[in-house]
């Protein structure tokens, strides 16, 4: 599927679906984290990544489609991205630090220049609806109602979310982002 404006919204999907956001006392768990790889062996490093939530969640993962989608800033090379849902039974910020450390594992310096290729980049979108603002965590992440390579995934996984700062559908997100050039990609999960 190629992604032009206006947007749209996929027809059918290959993940199983997901409610709006979480009753309350659920809402602490139930996290959406997006990958993306652009550097390297970008289908081994998503697979690697995915692994490695499947270990940290508490239940079975649920993961979207993955997408080819152009770089966004210097890189040249087109970038994989994805959506999983995880279960945590931790903080956000030491679901945070587990990211880090496995996006350095994979070959990711901790230093970097912002737009840059990376083997993987792992971001929590969602934190059970959490509202967060401090010096390390900004949740929901701020950039993820603007990136269609987030927001084409997670719709995947929960066509019925909402952002929790502006309570705008998933849907109408999806609309509204800038235009880009994404397709489901040629490589999918085994």
């Amino acid at each position: 599927m190629s992604k032009k404006s206006p947007h749209s919204t996929p027809d059918s999907v290959h993940s199983e679906r997901l409610p709006v956001n979480p009753r309350a006392e659920d809402a602490a768990r139930s996290v959406f984290v997006a990958l993306g790889s652009n550097e390297g062996d970008s289908t081994a490093h998503l697979t690697q990544a995915r692994l490695f939530l499947q270990e940290i969640s508490s239940s079975p993962i649920r993961t979207s489609r993955v997408y080819q989608t152009e770089p966004i800033g210097p890189s040249d090379n087109d970038f994989l991205n994805a959506v999983i849902h995880i279960d945590w039974e931790g903080s956000p910020e030491a679901l945070l630090d587990r990211l880090k450390e496995q996006e350095r594992i994979q070959g990711r310096p901790s230093r970097y220049p912002k737009w840059t290729s990376r083997t993987l980049d792992l971001d929590i979108i969602d934190f059970g609806g959490l509202i967060l603002n401090n010096d390390r965590l900004q949740l929901p992440h701020p950039a993820a109602a603007e990136r269609l390579f987030v927001l084409l995934p997670l719709y995947d996984l929960a066509p019925e979310w909402y952002e929790p700062v502006t309570k705008k559908a998933i849907s109408e997100l999806i609309h509204q982002a800038p235009e880009m050039r994404i397709e489901v990609g040629a490589w999918q999960w085994e």
